[in-house]
């Protein structure tokens, strides 16, 4: 792990940056357990206290979370979605509202400023996805599930908003996982084929009812 040792004043400011970092870049990965306590202090070269308060604070912006006898992990990997997990737990239903104002505006938008390449790269994930669904593949059907909606924010170009739905990526993750009913087969799962038709017509105002529309469909089903 290349963390800079610290020499300068708010000792405690620079660990929360460095640790910050590998957390966000992923060096350290979510789900995965951060380097115990003596090993930060030899790699950062401050004490044990301000270490703890670095911890402390990071996982008071729910980037990291203490787990007693068992070490500190990695949460999210920013504090916008650490704060939406705190918020939202187990509440997929406050989840997936957020998600229908983002993606409904983001969706509007994408049918207007996609690029040929991007809406490639968004036909490519929706195959995989559904390719994944057929089989029963779960695990592939989340990840490409939620690659492609992050996808489709960012083919908004809207900076802010690509940000902001960013910032939720695990939350996402988290929804789409809670929302893929395994019980059934692949082909009874919400289709994004309308939507994806929409953005590659330019339709804006399908594209956010084609958005809004799966999310109602979620709600309803699994709220």
């Amino acid at each position: 792990m290349p963390l800079a040792t610290t020499r300068r004043a708010g000792l405690v400011d620079q660990v929360i940056e460095q640790m910050r970092s590998a957390i966000t870049t992923g060096e350290w990965p979510v789900g995965q357990r951060i380097p115990p306590e003596p090993e930060l202090v030899t790699a950062l070269g401050v004490g044990r206290n301000t270490v703890r308060e670095a911890v402390r604070a990071l996982s008071h912006a729910g980037l990291l979370e203490v787990r007693q006898g068992d070490g500190t992990f990695v949460r999210a990997t920013s504090e916008l979605s650490g704060a939406v997990r705190r918020m939202c737990g187990t509440e997929l239903k406050e989840v997936l509202q957020v998600r229908r104002t983002l993606e409904m505006e983001g969706a509007r938008l994408a049918a207007k400023h996609r690029t040929d390449a991007e809406l490639a790269r968004l036909t490519e994930l929706l195959q995989k996805r559904d390719t994944a669904m057929e089989a029963e593949q779960w695990a592939e059907v989340i990840e490409h599930d939620t690659a492609f909606h992050v996808l489709l924010v960012q083919c908004s170009h809207n900076a802010l908003l690509a940000e902001l739905y960013q910032g939720l990526t695990e939350a996402v993750k988290a929804s789409v996982a809670a929302s893929v009913d395994t019980s059934q087969p692949g082909t009874d799962q919400v289709s994004h084929t309308g939507l994806l038709h929409a953005v590659r017509d330019g339709d804006q105002e399908k594209a956010a009812i084609e958005a809004g529309g799966f999310f109602e469909e979620l709600i309803e089903k699994f709220c």
